[in-house]
């Protein structure tokens, strides 16, 4: 959610925190701000409510010199948005400086203590709390080697909070030092030549570095221009593994797309083809999934699976749950991740449990997972980021190679993400009984989404029209079956992320038992009513609607000009199998809420309250 990039080098270290924090507006913010060490220690210290362009005019106006930094964007957790709760904080001595992403579940009785014993806080954070615990360790220490003073204070603060956190830390009596930490909050270190930086995410890094080192949770980063050491929270050298970055600073720039969205949009059909290659095996008419770590009879002896993720994600599993049961009768449930880990879920030995997430670093589904193991079960994850928490903590799994995802509504990851259960499905399926001659007829289909994805995207003239016509709608309504039910779901999501409308999605059938009291002119209704075995029980769902004044887009299959008679508009995708559907009807409702959302004059990549990855429970 926040966002951290911290420098030591030789250059003005500024200009390097500014671009990195516009690289991470992407994860939400409401506040930004940097501290700086510069020639005889002197601290500069600007931060700023609002966007990263307040604080470039702050830092422009103020000119602080430094070669060596921390800065922020936050997320408000405790605490409004204004300049004082902005990060960094100091501690009561003014000297050290902290910033930090994540929430101390404790902070009240630590703050409560710190001001029986005079401490005086100049913000409602969490943050603050930890900053003045820290400084306090280290003033009341007799360590005379500064960095290792730094170190030690800030072990001892760590070891008094209950939370999450990913923190960077420097003082003016050790300027030249930066110590990191993280528990729950990602952490990345950028290695340079005679520089090296600190992150809450390798885009902020891409620009000047593609050899990083990925922190462990209670791992210790000391962080100097000559080098950095990892110790473990207890002062034990930790295990460190330097891994090179699989996309490139341009990989992560908007082109010449209006936003970040649009952009991912268009990018689908060639994530989906990086999704799939390598994956499909004609010989044996199946998926290759070597990374899922488990032996053909291994697969075999699976008899329930569980999907756990949250927002997108988990529409994604919903899919895959009519997937994984249709395909290869096994049964298949969806777990909300943030709910899975206060239940006590019923497993046993043939149960197989897949986490999935975007970024690898979502705190719930995390969470899920542990709780997985905890229980013995085999957990694999489906995740976008190779070296996240989640890659590195599950017993395998698969990546979805969908690239850098800078939108906050995701796109791309929700199709990537579906294409990878479809291919679980058709492996679970090969392994159980499907028909060599079906597993081909599916490769096909497959095969074939990516062009099918471009003639969809043929028409967003035509679905921008669409979405200013219903661009002041009161709210709207999403509908489908079956698959489909979850790409309702899905289209709903995104119309509310970013364009502030209300919506909700819905199974069809459930129109009349509730749902049809919101029915009236105001109030669109989107259907998804593909060609498949219940595309006449839409129908009729539809001219309920249109009874009771309620326009209706449909989304639908090529052919299917029936609907053009019963509704306001019909949006066309090509003819592909049912358990494909998904792939193909979700994009027209990416674009009709991007487009409502522009017409709105929204902030698509930045929608309000939102951040990208969800690092704090």
């Amino acid at each position: 959610m926040c966002g951290i990039i911290g420098y030591i080098g030789k250059r003005q270290a500024s200009p390097i925190l500014l671009d990195g924090l516009r690289r991470l507006e992407y994860r939400g913010y409401d506040s930004a701000g940097m501290a700086l060490f510069g020639a005889g220690h002197q601290l500069e210290l600007v931060k700023r409510a609002g966007r990263i362009e307040t604080l470039r005019k702050a830092v422009s106006d103020l000119n602080p010199q430094g070669t060596s930094g921390i800065s922020h964007t936050r997320w408000a957790t405790h605490g409004a948005p204004t300049d004082e709760n902005a990060h960094p904080h100091q501690d009561s001595s003014g000297k050290l400086v902290l910033v930090h992403n994540g929430v101390i579940e404790n902070y009240q009785p630590l703050r409560d203590h710190l001001i029986e014993e005079g401490h005086v806080f100049e913000s409602q954070t969490d943050t603050e709390v930890l900053a003045h615990l820290i400084g306090r360790f280290f003033d009341a220490s007799d360590e005379a080697d500064g960095e290792k003073r730094l170190i030690a204070a800030v072990q001892a603060g760590l070891a008094k909070v209950k939370g999450t956190y990913g923190i960077a830390a420097m003082h003016v009596d050790v300027p030249d030092v930066i110590v990191g930490a993280r528990l729950g909050s990602p952490l990345v270190v950028g290695l340079g030549k005679g520089e090296h930086f600190l992150a809450s995410d390798v885009s902020a890094l891409v620009a000047h570095t593609r050899d990083v080192v990925y922190l462990n949770d209670y791992d210790i980063v000391t962080l100097s221009d000559g080098g950095y050491t990892v110790t473990s929270h207890e002062g034990r050298p930790a295990s460190v593994t330097i891994s090179r970055v699989d996309f490139t600073e341009d990989d992560a720039d908007i082109g010449e797309f209006p936003h970040y969205m649009l952009k991912e949009i268009y990018e689908q059909p060639a994530s989906l083809q990086n999704a799939l290659r390598g994956r499909l095996s004609r010989d044996e008419a199946t998926a290759v999934l070597g990374g899922l770590n488990m032996t053909p009879q291994e697969l075999r002896n699976v008899d329930r699976i569980i999907l756990s993720g949250c927002g997108t994600a988990f529409h994604a599993a919903m899919v895959g749950e009519y997937l994984m049961e249709s395909m290869a009768r096994i049964p298949t449930e969806v777990e909300i991740a943030s709910e899975f880990r206060y239940r006590n879920v019923p497993t046993d030995k043939g149960t197989l449990q897949f986490v999935i997430s975007q970024s690898g670093e979502t705190i719930d589904t995390l969470a899920a997972l542990r709780e997985a193991k905890r229980k013995g079960m085999r957990c694999l994850g489906v995740v976008n980021n190779v070296a996240s928490t989640i890659a590195r903590e599950s017993d395998g799994g698969v990546y979805i190679h969908a690239g850098p995802e800078v939108g906050v509504a995701a796109t791309k990851t929700f199709t990537s993400q579906v294409a990878v259960l479809t291919l679980l499905g058709l492996l679970f399926g090969r392994i159980h009984h499907l028909s060599s001659v079906d597993g081909l007829e599916m490769i096909d289909a497959l095969e074939a989404i990516p062009d099918q994805i471009r003639e969809i995207l043929k028409q967003a003239d035509k679905i921008k029209a669409i979405a200013e016509k219903h661009a002041n709608a009161e709210g709207m309504l999403f509908m489908g079956r079956q698959l489909n039910y979850p790409v309702a779901l899905e289209g709903a999501l995104k119309m509310k992320e970013i364009s502030y409308i209300y919506a909700s999605g819905h199974p069809s059938a459930e129109l009349k038992h509730g749902v049809i009291a919101l029915v009236k002119p105001d109030m669109p209704s989107v259907f998804i009513a593909p060609d498949d075995a219940v595309f006449d029980k839409n129908v009729s769902n539809i001219e309920e609607v249109r009874a009771r004044k309620g326009p209706v887009i449909a989304v639908t299959t090529v052919g299917r000009t029936e609907l053009e008679r019963i509704t306001d508009d019909v949006i066309y995708v090509p003819e592909c199998p049912t358990f494909l559907a998904p792939l193909l009807t979700v994009i027209p409702l990416q674009l009709l809420s991007y487009y409502t959302a522009v017409a709105r004059g929204c902030d698509v990549d930045k929608p309000r309250n939102l951040a990208k990855s969800v690092t704090v429970e």
